[in-house]
């Protein structure tokens, strides 16, 4: 085989990896994200188990049940409670861990800016590990 078709052959392994390792994590952003969109529904609805679900186990293990997390999270988080509009950023994963962050705007048109971590369970599902809210010197129209 020539040195040219070998060099093709090498340059078309390291393509088709690329871009696989380009969809397994975009994938793994899109689940993140999704997992994330699925409790501020569950947020909107006041569904305390279908939020408190899709948290890690660490973070059960801070709050006896659902109720309790869920009133945490409207005293202590009340922009990611309910908010008028979200939009996701940047997402970074390593291994069983990611971070995705989340611009959020809340309904008195304050900007928030929160920093999600997830770990990826037994089953290969993201679940919210924990969430850091820090309030934009910005402010929404």
């Amino acid at each position: 085989m020539s040195v040219v078709m070998r060099s093709i052959e090498a340059c078309i392994v390291a393509a088709t990896l690329w871009v696989a390792t380009a969809s397994a994590e975009e994938s793994a952003a899109a689940h993140s994200r999704a997992t994330i969109e699925r409790q501020f529904e569950a947020f909107a609805r006041d569904d305390a188990e279908a939020a408190y679900a899709l948290a890690d186990p660490t973070i059960k293990q801070m709050f006896v049940d659902a109720d309790h997390f869920l009133a945490m999270v409207r005293d202590r988080y009340a922009p990611v409670y309910r908010h008028r509009n979200v939009e996701f950023g940047d997402f970074a994963e390593s291994g069983d861990d990611a971070s995705l962050t989340a611009t959020l705007v809340d309904n008195d048109n304050v900007v928030w800016t929160a920093l999600y971590s997830l770990r990826r369970d037994a089953n290969g599902d993201w679940l919210i590990s924990g969430c850091v809210l820090v309030q934009s010197e910005a402010s929404a129209i």
